[in-house]
């Protein structure tokens, strides 16, 4: 409401919103790209990716279309650098080849590799069998008349399709391999609950959820997933698919979802399903990461984490409500956290304004909660990204997702605008070195273990921005739900999603060091600073507002 549009001058006239169309040739191909990834019908040649929705999830898929298509590498900063089509166009002319060897299908049979990150995930697993923590629940309510065979039918032509929800990880000699077994039936149990009274019913149902998310997997054994299925009514029913971190990630969940309602459809109407053939399996990216993460790439990408790393405090030392013990434990808590539209908008419009990204603009302000928490000014967050670099594997089910150390520097004298412009020029470097597994990482950097925190870093902010899935079925409604396993892999980890109504999500925390009383406050802290960070940019950091009256 503080636009004044009647004193604005008249627009100019300009085709479709976007100015001069792109001109044939190479902006023409980069128009259609901008088109396809952010689903918009007029692209001019002055459009911005990220004035069009574009953000850093979306940049690495355009840059994988440009390796797959033209062969050419474009570094992610330069997306940044040049966000148009004219400006990108004009790049890809001087681009060189893409330096990294062809992602195809494996060829002959024989034990398979992990990749980097399944491998870290298997010797976790041995370390504590009996813990859920890396279990990945997707749990919904359907609505309407399910055709349970249909689903298990369903559920099977899914474990047909991804070779990873059928493969098992045996030990030879005390290093893990991954064994694909045949296709065969996927096992759903069906639990009845309808002769129960309503409430008992719900309480059972509860137990029955809770048992099949918490209960260990065997890696050697089977493979790690399960499918759960709770009769309510005949128009009622709960579902739980319960997945192994190592054969899953936050992406992959999206498509799950999509895969198995065209699944459904197909098994419940006849009809053969539209699914694209996989042009290649988790397996085959597991073997192209060894070969290609090796000699002169490897020494590259740690180059720059060795740079980027240098100095790095070994604790982030936040103000706790307890000592922290010698040994943490598992326990979590969780406090949610929405930012209103106003407050998002606001704060996306100035990351925007300084050729940011919202990311960039809630990770600014997540660090200067660190520093008031803690009064240290080198605040180093991990967060995790999707790792998609690459076009073949986009479809797949799998384990890709990286975690990066994201570090900042502040000066409680300068202004939220500098520190915002610090955040996105190591967001862009880091996003350029993102194929390093982190595991990668730490085995080079050799920090200091300790029971009692984890190395590089002790506080997680993950950003949600990949693509929802479609919950359409066949008669159906699908309805998500959130569940929360009372775990908490670090000190705090600050989760958000962006949504119609802004920017909601919450602060997952460790009970071994915080009060949930002590992180609400933490919450409304964060919001209070990005509100005013949003307003002034400009103000010194050590001014800007995060006390309540009451507090203050």
């Amino acid at each position: 409401g503080k636009l004044d549009r009647r004193a604005l001058p008249e627009p100019e006239e300009v085709r479709g919103g976007e100015g001069e169309a792109p001109r044939p040739g190479l902006e023409e191909w980069v128009a259609g790209v901008f088109r396809d990834l952010l689903g918009v019908a007029e692209v001019g040649r002055e459009s911005s990716f990220f004035a069009l929705g574009g953000h850093s999830l979306l940049a690495t898929q355009l840059q994988s279309r440009l390796r797959a298509e033209l062969g050419r590498e474009l570094a992610l900063a330069t997306v940044f650098e040049e966000p148009t089509v004219a400006g990108l166009a004009s790049r890809l002319v001087a681009a060189g080849a893409s330096t990294a060897p062809p992602l195809v299908r494996r060829e002959g049979q024989g034990p398979l590799p992990l990749s980097f990150a399944q491998e870290r995930l298997w010797f976790l697993a041995q370390l504590e069998p009996s813990s859920s923590w890396y279990h990945v629940p997707l749990v919904a309510t359907l609505r309407g008349r399910l055709d349970v065979a249909a689903w298990r039918r369903a559920l099977t032509g899914l474990a047909e399709r991804h070779e990873g929800l059928r493969t098992r990880f045996p030990a030879r000699e005390g290093r893990p391999e991954q064994e694909i077994l045949p296709p065969g039936p996927v096992a759903l149990p069906v639990v009845d609950l309808s002769g129960l009274a309503r409430e008992a019913g719900e309480a059972e149902g509860e137990r029955q959820l809770s048992a099949a998310m918490r209960r260990p997997f065997d890696l050697a054994a089977a493979p790690p997933w399960r499918a759960l299925l709770l009769r309510r009514d005949a128009h009622d029913h709960g579902v739980c698919l319960t997945l192994h971190h190592v054969v899953s990630d936050g992406w992959s969940n999206g498509v799950l979802i999509e895969e198995l309602a065209a699944l459904y459809r197909s098994a419940s109407t006849g009809e053969a399903a539209t699914l694209a053939p996989l042009p290649v399996q988790y397996a085959d990216f597991a073997l192209w990461q060894r070969q290609w993460l090796a000699g002169e790439e490897l020494e590259r990408q740690l180059g720059h984490w060795r740079t980027e790393l240098a100095g790095l405090p070994p604790l982030l030392e936040l103000a706790t409500d307890r000592p922290r013990p010698a040994v943490l434990t598992a326990a979590g808590g969780f406090v949610p956290l929405v930012a209103e539209r106003e407050l998002a908008s606001g704060l996306a419009a100035l990351a925007r304004s300084r050729r940011g990204t919202a990311f960039m603009a809630w990770w600014s302000a997540f660090a200067l909660l660190l520093w008031r928490w803690s009064g240290q000014r080198d605040v180093a967050v991990g967060t995790p990204i999707a790792n998609r670099g690459r076009r073949e594997v986009e479809g797949l089910i799998g384990f890709f997702v990286n975690t990066l150390v994201m570090r900042l520097a502040l000066d409680p004298r300068a202004g939220f605008a500098s520190l915002l412009a610090q955040a996105r020029e190591r967001s862009v470097a880091a996003w350029g070195h993102q194929d390093l597994p982190f595991e990668k990482l730490v085995e080079a950097l050799a920090p200091e273990r300790s029971l009692s925190a984890t190395p590089l870093f002790q506080v997680m902010l993950t950003w949600r921005n990949f693509r929802a899935a479609s919950l359409e079925l066949a008669g159906l409604e699908l309805v998500p739900r959130e569940v929360e396993l009372g775990l908490s892999k670090f000190d705090l980890t600050l989760t958000l999603t962006e949504s119609g109504e802004g920017v909601e999500g919450g602060l997952t925390f460790r009970q071994d060091l915080w009060d949930r009383s002590t992180v609400e406050r933490m919450a409304a802290h964060l919001l209070r600073l990005a509100a005013g960070a949003a307003a002034e940019p400009e103000r010194p950091l050590s001014s800007l507002p995060w006390l309540s009256p009451a507090e203050q």
